[in-house]
């Protein structure tokens, strides 16, 4: 008699789990309690057997309702082809047309900056993306104690290597190659460019990722005059106007005398008279840089400086926003197209 009250609350709510949407409340039914209460009825020498019997259909039952939301799941979720563009079933992304491909505006722009210089008889080389130590700080001429070695500025993988703060990390590397250009009489005279990595909060105008683009030149009778007039010529070439330009003193361990270089913002670009724009950091290159690199001070001089090619790009378009160049969004990058 008390089995077969069991087998029939079994059979009813089995068929209950079978058809519901929610089957988890069916564990909550009333006539599973009612075969809980039935235990304190019966005799003491039947209570622990039926007990038991109960507790194996509680069980039967959660594993039913498992299963049963297990399928309806398997059924919401549709497959997915890793190697589809989109998702299948979905609505078309509003891709550009492969007609229509085009570059992105960091890389045009970067393209342009490389080719002036190389006009301008630089070599370029392009930057290295993990580092030294000794390329990245020593060899520039950084203190043990500066704070730019301190993790809070500078990135450091677990094994010590350094994903660059600045395309500087090449000036070493740029000299020591260039070393027999000067012993034959010639000069050193190349840039370095690529992407570079600092711990910055992303914001409007700063990006813990970006680009930059380093010049170093060096020769018998290089000036502070000669890089000036580099630098003014480059600034020129790309705005496509001529600009007024001044300096302002600056520390750089690399750099001695280190200066700030400005323009006076192009009119083209809105500016107005008397309105500076701050471009990049620049200097006659420290002694002790020369003669890491093997190269006598005392005889050869040079010059460096280094920027950042965002800068140039969103004066040049007008964009008031660094992120949105590693953004992704169509509808920028369209305007470049």
């Amino acid at each position: 008699m008390v089995t077969n009250k069991i087998d029939e609350v079994k059979r009813l709510l089995l068929e209950r789990i079978a058809s519901s949407e929610s089957p988890r409340e069916i564990l909550k039914a009333p006539e599973l309690k009612a075969l809980y209460d039935e235990i304190s009825r019966l005799p003491v020498a039947e209570r622990a057997s039926f007990g038991r019997s109960v507790n194996e259909l509680r069980t039967e039952l959660s594993d039913a309702v498992e299963t049963v939301e297990q399928s309806v799941q398997s059924k919401s979720i549709q497959p997915l082809d890793v190697t589809a563009p989109w998702q299948a079933g979905g609505s078309k992304p509003d891709f550009l047309p492969m007609i229509q491909g085009s570059q992105h505006p960091l890389t045009m722009e970067l393209e342009e900056v490389i080719d002036i210089f190389t006009r301008m008889g630089f070599e370029a080389i392009e930057s290295r993306q993990i580092d030294s130590d000794f390329n990245m700080f020593s060899a520039l001429n950084f203190p043990e104690n500066h704070p730019a070695r301190d993790g809070y500025d500078t990135f450091r993988t677990e094994e010590g290597f350094i994903p660059p703060a600045h395309t500087s990390t090449m000036q070493h590397r740029i000299l020591k190659q260039g070393k027999l250009k000067l012993e034959a009489g010639g000069d050193i005279a190349a840039i370095s460019y690529g992407r570079v990595f600092r711990n910055e909060d992303v914001d409007a105008t700063h990006e813990h990722t970006f680009y930059q683009v380093e010049g170093v030149f060096v020769s018998e009778s290089a000036t502070l005059g000669q890089m000036l007039g580099t630098l003014r010529g480059f600034f020129e070439a790309y705005y496509g106007q001529e600009l007024k330009i001044k300096t302002q003193p600056a520390y750089f361990p690399f750099v001695e005398p280190g200066l700030e270089f400005a323009i006076e913002k192009p009119a083209a670009l809105g500016g107005q008279p008397g309105e500076w724009l701050e471009m990049l950091g620049c200097g006659m290159i420290h002694p002790n840089v020369l003669e890491m690199a093997g190269i006598d001070s005392r005889r050869y001089r040079g010059f460096a400086w280094g920027g950042g090619v965002e800068r140039l790009v969103m004066l040049k378009y007008g964009i008031d926003d660094l992120r949105h160049f590693e953004a992704a969004r169509l509808k920028f990058l369209r305007k470049f197209a």
